[in-house]
């Protein structure tokens, strides 16, 4: 599932997502061991011989192995995302549920809630009555292309009216659903979506965008029309950034760029085409002041400098790109500056 986060990521990163770290947890040799939540005998009515119930265990490497080592390792934060798919995915109701603390964000694909007659789906619904969860978010999908293997007449219209063993799964997700959706006192930010086309194998990668998207609604541009109108001004412009900076701090507890460096670059080139230099320069010494360490940054306000026939100020950003970056591309237009100089 990595593979399908990091295409998501990679398309969505920037207008709708920011940086992150992605960590893949490779679990397929232990998978029903690790990632259930109590320990079973039987399953849909025949023996189960499988390692169960050992999501404490898992939760505890994952809280105090694996997040340590990536916080030691990486320049990250605690605003953290868990995503889980099938077993992975009640493991993922259950980190939300009872080990609130380690995760903001949580999306839980096609989660197996049916797990041991519903117990994790019971005790969750007592904890969804009776605690807050202000502060994190939900996004939950349920592939509804097969309801029931054996009885194709079973709809989403008439799913909850079936009591077969065979959907029992889709229903424990419907019920979950409709019971964080109707019970919106404990402050949890909740969501969750049916794919009426998707089976239980396909749904993770649109269930990943849409959680993500639904996740992080908050970092997308607000007014993004304002930023493309030419009647907009500096003045308005340099508010709109403020603002969205703002939110990212509030969001995150940290400080973020309004932009990410690609848009600020995107932004001044356009404006420096579209005959509007004051723009122009605006977004380029934003991308210097959120982005110093970039050598496109400095190469970007020397293009501007050029443009208003300040080759002085040109050479000067420049030879800092050069200093930053050593390629000789900028050397190259070094020497011609100072030809022309």
């Amino acid at each position: 599932m990595l593979n399908t986060l990091e295409t998501v990521y990679n398309n969505y990163w920037g207008h709708y997502l920011p940086h992150m770290i992605l960590v893949g947890i490779s679990n397929q040799t232990n998978r029903t061991r690790d990632l259930t939540t109590s320990q079973i005998k039987m399953r849909c009515g025949a023996e189960f011989d499988q390692e169960t119930g050992g999501a404490d265990k898992f939760t505890e490497y994952i809280t105090k192995e694996l997040i340590p080592y990536v916080d030691k390792t990486y320049p990250t934060t605690s605003y953290r995302t868990l995503i889980g798919h099938s077993y992975a995915g009640l493991f993922t109701v259950n980190m939300l549920i009872n080990h609130t603390k380690f995760f903001k964000n949580y999306i839980a694909i096609d989660p197996s809630l049916d797990w041991d007659n519903q117990k994790l789906l019971k005790q969750a619904k007592e904890k969804l009555t009776s605690e807050n969860f202000k502060g994190k978010s939900l996004f939950v999908s349920m592939a509804a292309e097969q309801l029931h293997m054996m009885d194709e007449s079973v709809t989403i219209n008439n799913l909850m009216e079936n009591t077969s063993e065979f959907t029992l799964f889709p229903r424990s997700i419907m019920e979950f659903s409709n019971f964080a959706e109707t019970h919106k006192e404990n402050d949890l930010n909740f969501t969750w979506k049916i794919y009426p086309e998707d089976l239980h194998g396909t749904v993770p990668l649109p269930s990943i965008r849409d959680g993500l998207i639904f996740l992080f609604k908050w970092f997308q541009f607000k007014n993004p029309p304002k930023y493309n109108n030419p009647e907009t001004t500096v003045a308005e412009l340099t508010e709109l950034l403020s603002d969205q900076a703002k939110i990212y701090l509030e969001n995150l507890c940290y400080a973020v760029p309004p932009m990410v460096e690609e848009l600020f670059n995107g932004y001044g080139y356009m404006n420096l085409q579209m005959g509007a230099p004051e723009k122009a320069k605006l977004f380029f010494e934003m991308g210097v002041k959120y982005y110093p360490k970039n050598s496109n940054s400095y190469d970007s306000m020397a293009d501007y400098y050029e443009s208003q026939n300040d080759t002085q100020n040109a050479i000067n950003y420049v030879s800092i790109a050069y200093v930053i970056s050593g390629n000789d591309i900028y050397k190259r237009k070094l020497e011609k500056l100072q030809q022309k100089n």
